[in-house]
């Protein structure tokens, strides 16, 4: 069963000035990420507004880029929605358009005890083949639920095909109990981008990072030296990323992500998703003029 490893990237979802999905934009970003030498897309997720968008956008983002990455990468669609129903709707669409996996976060907005969790992961997981990949997501200040190691547990005694976690809450501690999940089988990646490093160190298989769209080369050279186990260059790569990924994360970096995107080339605007906010000129301006001060595109200096 395939399991994620290195830089999955979250990917934006690209709008057209008309609020509908963008396609070409979309099929330019697959090329840069894949380009850009990182493991896994993984749309229709957090970064890409997952929420805000229709039932049928969600489809389409996912078609389109399974069918544009063309087995280049996997591609692991999310799949999380507002409810049991329309989970289940996207996860088997997911598998039918021909996705290597999928990710399916919490239940969001209404507290829900362990058990109920337990339940909702096991519904969704039982829904697609019992082959196809499954990793759970946790954001809990988000989301507003929080996923346990004995959660974990508990669906994968009853479903085979759940095969690991993307945790985005800042607990190192947590994420190396998830790593002690299935006989210690658990594939484990972390979302805050500064544990990537430390986090491979102790065992985990890599990170969720939006930010990667944005400094490719940065994540690369990082995978490259964890691959090689040259722990020290890999903490100059990591403290590097740390600083850009700080300017990325200091406003909306969604929209930051749009707004690089845009001013490289790869996508033709940088339209969020109502409610979800443009950034305003001025913070466009100071986002351009910081990250080219820090050289973005350069990996070490």
């Amino acid at each position: 069963m395939k399991k994620l490893y290195g830089t999955v990237v979250p990917i934006i979802t690209p709008l057209t000035e008309a609020d509908a999905i963008d396609i070409e934009s979309l099929e330019n970003l697959v090329d840069h990420v894949i380009d850009g030498g990182l493991q896994c897309l993984y749309p229709c997720g957090t970064t890409g507004e997952m929420m805000y968008l229709t039932m049928e956008e969600r489809k389409q983002v996912a078609e389109v880029t399974v069918k544009h990455t063309a087995k280049r990468v996997p591609v692991f669609v999310h799949v999380g929605a507002w409810n049991l129903k329309d989970t289940i709707e996207l996860a088997r669409h997911a598998e039918k358009t021909g996705a290597d996996g999928i990710g399916v976060v919490t239940p969001v907005f209404f507290k829900m005890s362990d058990q109920g969790l337990a339940d909702y992961f096991v519904s969704v997981a039982k829904s697609v083949s019992e082959d196809f990949p499954v990793y759970l997501y946790g954001i809990p200040q988000n989301a507003g639920n929080d996923i346990s190691p004995s959660v974990c547990e508990e669906v994968v005694k009853q479903c085979p095909n759940v095969c690991g976690i993307k945790y985005s809450y800042p607990d190192f501690t947590k994420l190396q109990q998830f790593m002690l999940v299935n006989d210690q089988k658990f594939s484990v990646l972390a979302g805050p981008d500064h544990f990537f490093e430390p986090l491979c160190a102790a065992g985990g298989d890599g990170v969720v990072s939006g930010n990667a769209m944005i400094i490719r080369e940065h994540y690369k050279a990082l995978w490259e030296a964890i691959c090689e186990k040259n722990y020290d260059l890999a903490v100059k790569y990591q403290r590097r990323t740390n600083v850009l990924n700080g300017v990325l994360c200091a406003v909306n970096n969604i929209a930051a992500y749009k707004v690089l995107l845009k001013e490289e080339g790869v996508i033709r605007t940088a339209q969020m998703r109502r409610p979800m906010e443009n950034l305003t000129r001025e913070q466009e301006k100071t986002l351009l003029e910081e990250m080219r001060r820090l050289d973005y595109k350069k990996v070490l200096i």
